[in-house]
């Protein structure tokens, strides 16, 4: 390969392709600081590999993390370590939340949704119509005759079993919702983080295609310099 062609980085001294080095002078000057916080040295003349100028800037957004809140979170850690390791943090809350659940917190949950659907209501309705009727109406003997002691008693028992399930439902419902806020805050995170990226790897972009607009124009600007000296010596 053409010695013109490579380029030595200047943090860990190797010799790489020009395609997988960076100009020194196109790194933004945050991660420029990041780096002489922890190299010593900087050369704006120099080149950096891709490898060890992503490594900074992941210190650059921890650091940005840090100062932001203080003491990073595991959420914060998760979504960093996605970051770094370009991994997906979006999954699915509810199948994830739904697969760990006991088979008594199933049951609680089927109950707790079938006490308040409408299938009940009316069902219930019925019941206590029957019941009423049967002890209203008739010779025959009364198994709970007026004021309905037994039929209160079994309403009673019904909603003191109720109320706990429909508790134990509720509390599942508020650990599902709180698992979805902090799945939705680690995606907001790290697409945050990503676009910040992507601002600087524009940037960069477009300060290569300005060096590359500035080496033509050079080029340009020597040929018509060159064009313009061997006109005199053709007359």
């Amino acid at each position: 390969m053409d010695e013109t062609q490579l380029a030595q980085c200047q943090i860990c001294g190797r010799t790489l392709p020009r395609n997988q080095v960076i100009p020194a002078a196109t790194v933004r000057t945050p991660v420029v600081d990041e780096i002489r916080t922890a190299h010593g040295r900087w050369d704006n003349e120099g080149f950096i590999c891709t490898a060890d100028l992503d490594r900074f800037r992941f210190a650059h957004v921890e650091n940005v993390l840090r100062s932001e809140q203080g003491e990073l979170t595991t959420l914060d850690e998760e979504v960093l370590r996605s970051l770094h390791q370009h991994e997906i943090v979006s999954e699915d809350v509810d199948t994830q939340f739904d697969q760990h659940l006991a088979l008594g917190e199933r049951m609680a949950d089927h109950i707790a949704s079938f006490g308040g659907s409408w299938p009940f209501i009316v069902m219930f309705g019925i019941v206590l119509a029957i019941w009423i009727l049967a002890n209203s109406v008739g010779a025959a003997d009364h198994f709970d005759p007026f004021p309905y002691i037994l039929l209160n008693l079994v309403l009673s028992c019904l909603a003191a079993i109720q109320a706990p399930v429909i508790m134990m439902s509720q509390n599942r419902q508020e650990s599902k919702d709180r698992l979805r806020s902090q799945h939705d805050y680690k995606v907001n995170l790290k697409a945050e983080l990503e676009i910040r990226q992507l601002h600087e790897k524009v940037d960069h972009l477009l300060r290569h295609q300005w060096e590359r607009l500035v080496e033509i124009q050079q080029i340009q600007i020597d040929l018509l310099e060159e064009l313009r000296d061997r006109r005199p010596e053709k007359e």
